[in-house]
């Protein structure tokens, strides 16, 4: 890693620089939209070091409600990449932390720098304070699945078609979280299971399974959309108890959207 101030447009910008290939990476006390882009930055790293992310348990709240960045957090904890512990007591700066420098992270309205130094002994203490701090630390506990594993599920368990639209959606979002105006992952998969006219049954088993949510929040959401006219059912009868419900897309222009417009219909149908 050079040791040179890095000055950038984002943040984004300033950890590609910042995290090293090869280096051990802690992550102190980033900002949330510093935590997004980490998580993005590791993402697309060609040899991605092993990162150890320090922060405030509200900040860790807050950026893993959305399911886009929890479930791609969620990968690379899976493939050893990044581990998530929570800080008692919050520094007042924010740090990129390896064995050979220690660069403090500084975010403006147009503009991202990252401060750094070499100096030996300074990054001697600091590398080891830390590693100190690790250690008492409480993990994480991120409950959102892989991305990966949702994905594969939803093609082995539901079909390849769901998928490949549940790919389309959130290719088309830049969050997928409810308390914001959006639409969480929940109400993804419940609409893509209507545009594939599948079983209510069959996706909130798999949703449960997988580790989205429970089948009694995929019914609960269900009856909001059905309220809301987003959604429709039809009873499909078994041969031993009550009959399932069909999933069907309710409003006109649900049904004319194709895949990756399917969010943007369903946000502005929600919100009016």
């Amino acid at each position: 890693m050079s040791t040179d101030n890095l000055i950038a447009t984002d943040i984004r910008t300033v950890l590609e620089a910042a995290v090293p290939a090869t280096d051990r990476v802690t992550v102190v006390n980033p900002a949330p939209e510093t935590i997004v882009a980490l998580v993005s930055t590791l993402e697309d790293h060609d040899s991605a070091p092993s990162v150890r992310l320090l922060s405030p348990e509200h900040a860790l709240k807050q950026v893993m409600g959305d399911f886009l960045v929890a479930s791609s957090a969620a990968d690379l904890i899976d493939d050893g990449t990044l581990s998530l512990r929570v800080l008692d007591e919050q520094p007042v700066n924010s740090l990129v932390v390896t064995d050979d420098a220690v660069v403090s992270l500084v975010t403006a309205t147009d503009a991202a720098a990252g401060l750094t130094t070499d100096d030996g002994e300074f990054v001697a203490s600091t590398v080891a304070f830390y590693d100190d701090v690790w250690e008492t630390a409480s993990e994480f506990s991120l409950r959102t699945p892989p991305l990966s594993r949702v994905r594969s599920t939803l093609a082995a368990e539901i079909s390849e078609d769901a998928r490949a639209d549940f790919d389309a959606v959130l290719d088309s979002l830049s969050t997928a979280r409810s308390d914001d105006g959006g639409i969480d992952e929940v109400t993804i998969s419940l609409l893509v299971a209507a545009r594939n006219r599948e079983l209510l049954y069959d996706i909130s088993k798999w949703g449960e399974d997988v580790g989205l949510a429970s089948k009694a929040t995929f019914s609960r959401t269900k009856t909001q959309l059905e309220d809301k006219g987003l959604l429709d059912t039809e009873k499909v009868p078994i041969d031993v108890g009550r009959p399932r419900l069909r999933l069907l897309l309710g409003e006109q222009r649900l049904q004319d959207a194709d895949a990756d417009e399917l969010a943007d219909v369903a946000i502005e149908l929600l919100s009016s």
